[in-house]
């Protein structure tokens, strides 16, 4: 199967999650990688649109994006926490090439400085996580 990956948007912060994407696209256009886009409503539903998808078998590899910022209450926890477990269990489980790129920080200049090419790159970050993951399964798959 030619590689092919999806990119799984938590799109609660449009603005930053733009940043994330161009980052991640940017990594897989330099790799020559084709992708899809899928939109949810938030980080927490990652986990299961990954396994969705995964279940297609149209798709190598998945990196998920989204953006945690801590608010007044516990749920920035549980999300935080939550979204990061269902995503290692995958990887774990079904043995699936994932980037992780949900960042979770305190404020919003914390997420543009993790978010922007020009700065941290997460989003690309995760794209290069995920075929440096599908590199080593398609290693050990011979």
């Amino acid at each position: 199967m030619d590689k092919k990956f999806l990119i799984i948007e938590a799109r609660f912060y449009d603005d930053i999650l733009d940043a994330l994407v161009e980052g991640a696209v940017e990594q897989l256009n330099s790799h020559n990688i084709e992708y899809d886009r899928l939109e949810v409503p938030g980080a927490l539903e990652i986990p299961g649109a990954v396994a969705i998808a995964a279940d297609s078998g149209l798709y190598s590899g998945f990196i998920a994006l989204g953006c945690v910022i801590r608010g007044e209450t516990s749920h920035y926890d549980t999300v935080s926490n939550e979204s990061a477990n269902g995503l290692m269990n995958l990887s774990i489980e079904r043995r699936l090439a994932i980037g992780n790129g949900i960042i979770t920080v305190e404020n919003q200049e914390q997420a543009w400085a993790r978010a922007k090419i020009s700065e941290k790159d997460k989003g690309g970050g995760a794209a290069l996580a995920a075929i440096n993951m599908l590199n080593i399964k398609e290693r050990f798959a011979k």
